[in-house]
């Protein structure tokens, strides 16, 4: 396939547009994955949207959960938004070139939500530690001030550490190849593609990766031992069962994005596949957030009941 090169000063020809390949390893399968991507964008626009508009509507949503829940839906949207239209337009044109500022733009967008879902779920784990283990100074502690600078900070914090590492990774030249191995622009496949040494740019990525991703779950992981120890000390079955009910659902959550995250950019490079590399990404960027709504209606009654009373009224 044809690409775009200039020749840098030292007369190396560099790409300025790079093809994402995708799934064009499967051509029999372009219409079906072309059907089966816009039904699960489908589910994840809806899903997410009416777990927004039921806890602005309802009521009895109006806490502390359910606001920063909203936000992981607004969230979720946007994630997902970064990379499957590109796979749709991709299937349905057969076009998959993108310019390097796309790509870049593409890269830093995903990465920048994706930091906010790392830090949202360590707020809304905190959210839960606080309701069940200090449950007389939850109304106090938990304010809607607290509330909006917790969701703004995970919002906000991505977005200079991940400007900075998408200009480290385009700094270098791109030769000989502009072939991306995967469904959108991801630091492994481009970083494949520089010209000299990388082992700087790799650093960096595992720096960032265990500041995004093992901070906040490190975090999490404190949280929910405290919420753990605190459930163990209830007399009752039956008590602890229903107070454990209402962090399952995050529990659940955070096991699937952060253990998907975790294989795909921490592991050693020596076991990264494009095959496999794809299956993570995939898995974390749009299956989760498909299942995300029906985690949390599912196992929670308030919104169960909640979305009965709103079509009820429809």
């Amino acid at each position: 396939m044809k690409y775009q090169e200039r020749k840098s000063e030292d007369n190396v020809s560099t790409v300025m547009q790079f093809v994402l390949l995708g799934f064009s390893d499967l051509p029999q399968l372009q219409g079906l994955l072309f059907v089966v991507f816009s039904i699960m964008y489908m589910i994840i626009l809806i899903g997410n949207s009416l777990i927004i508009i039921i806890t602005r509507l309802d009521v009895a949503l109006q806490k502390p959960m359910y606001f920063f829940l909203a936000n992981f839906s607004f969230l979720e949207i946007c994630y997902v938004s970064v990379t499957l239209p590109r796979i749709l337009e991709d299937l349905w044109t057969q076009d998959r070139s993108i310019s390097m500022l796309d790509c870049a733009t593409q890269m830093c967008f995903a990465f920048m939500l994706g930091t906010t879902e790392c830090f949202l779920l360590a707020v809304m784990a905190y959210d839960r530690y606080v309701a069940i283990c200090n449950p007389l100074h939850y109304p106090l502690v938990m304010n809607h001030k607290l509330c909006i600078q917790l969701a703004a900070g995970s919002w906000i914090i991505g977005i200079p550490v991940q400007i900075g590492q998408t200009c480290q990774i385009f700094s270098p030249h791109f030769c000989d190849c502009n072939q991306i191995n995967h469904f959108f622009c991801d630091i492994p496949p481009i970083l494949k593609l520089a010209c000299g040494d990388t082992s700087v740019h790799e650093v960096t990525l595992y720096v960032v990766a265990i500041f995004i991703i093992a901070v906040p779950f490190v975090l999490i992981l404190a949280s929910y031992s405290k919420i753990i120890f605190t459930i163990l000390r209830l007399p009752t079955a039956r008590g602890r069962a229903k107070v454990f009910s209402t962090c399952s659902s995050h529990l659940l959550v955070v096991l699937l994005f952060f253990g998907s995250a975790t294989i795909t950019y921490l592991r050693p490079k020596s076991s990264h596949s494009a095959g496999m590399d794809r299956l993570l990404s995939l898995f974390y960027t749009i299956v989760t957030p498909m299942f995300n709504p029906m985690i949390y209606s599912l196992r929670n009654k308030e919104v169960i009941a909640a979305l009965r009373k709103l079509l009820r009224k429809k």
